[in-house]
């Protein structure tokens, strides 16, 4: 083992997991360590439902995702959700459109086959979900949501070519999260701008990673049931202090899974997003009572992916 440690060293990677992780020394273009993700706000009345109970509980809320796609959302629910993202300074993060788990295939449904449920299959669903990057940043769109190696490389380079927005954010998936600092890296060098890591790792696991990427990570402290159904509150303080910069993001457990939302089950999208706040807001008292030294990024800071102004 000591000579493919100190392999992994040479790679530029940790040898092994650290029985006590170290701060992280690294933070957020601002200085902060840390920000605030609610998932899952499916449109814009779930994203208006967000901002209502976020000014309420006076939680800070930096960045929304949505799950369902791009490719689920009308030209005008797109155009609004940017302007309220762009009204309100937070950055708007919308999945790419069609995958696996739409499709005809079986594998994605099968016990050995859910690793592949959000990849794009075959060359029609890697263009279509391309297409729908292009029409999401057509309305003001500056984030988006990717779940397969492939389609992270080509959003990557049509960024780098200028056929997208320099300043495009590419946040990939939970569903993708990657368990070791390899992996976190190669999608680090594919172009991801935020990481979705697995919610079940360690401290010690976590802080491995950290150690081998400087881009923020994305972290479910409390994940839905069809990721593991963790809560992990009374672990933020050692979270933001190992992983910094972090986003942390709040899942429900014990609730539906809504993905593809629409209007069908709005009213249950609408409900669950305030209960998200809601756990924000728990997050937030207990950052103030256990690490009340930790520094959260300023609302509207400039590298979130905040939607332009569309021109019709």
């Amino acid at each position: 083992m000591d000579t493919i440690r100190n392999f992994l060293i040479s790679a530029g990677l940790p040898g092994e997991d650290a029985p006590v992780s170290p701060d992280s020394p690294l933070r957020f273009p601002d200085g902060g360590q840390y920000r605030i993700e609610i998932p899952s706000t499916e449109g814009p009345r779930s994203l208006t439902a967000v901002l209502d109970e976020a000014e309420a509980r006076q939680v800070p809320v930096h960045r929304i995702s949505q799950g369902s796609g791009i490719m689920l959302l009308t030209d005008d629910e797109i155009r609004e959700m940017a302007a309220i993202g762009t009204k309100h300074s937070i950055e708007v993060n919308l999945f790419l459109g069609p995958r696996a788990s739409f499709d005809i295939g079986a594998q994605a449904f099968s016990a050995a086959g859910k690793s592949i449920a959000l990849s794009q299959r075959g060359s029609n669903q890697l263009a279509q979900g391309l297409a729908d990057v292009e029409r999401a940043v057509e309305f003001g769109i500056r984030s988006v949501l990717v779940s397969d190696l492939g389609s992270l490389e080509m959003v990557s380079e049509m960024r780098a070519k200028g056929l997208l927005p320099s300043n495009l954010i590419i946040k990939t998936s939970v569903m993708m999260a990657p368990a070791n600092p390899a992996s976190a890296r190669l999608l680090e060098r594919l172009g991801a701008d935020t990481i979705n890591i697995p919610s079940d790792l360690t401290l010690p696991q976590i802080a491995s990673i950290r150690a081998a990427i400087t881009k923020p990570i994305d972290f479910y402290v409390e994940a839905p049931d069809n990721i593991g159904g963790f809560l992990r509150y009374y672990e933020i303080p050692e979270l933001i202090r190992i992983a910094s910069p972090i986003y942390l993001k709040f899942g429900l457990r014990n609730s539906p899974d809504v993905y593809p939302s629409g209007t069908h089950l709005e009213n249950t999208v609408v409900a669950l997003s305030k209960e998200r706040v809601r756990r924000a807001q728990i997050a937030c008292e207990n950052i103030a009572r256990y690490c009340p030294d930790a520094i959260m990024s300023p609302l509207g800071a400039a590298d979130l992916g905040i939607p332009v102004p569309s021109v019709d």
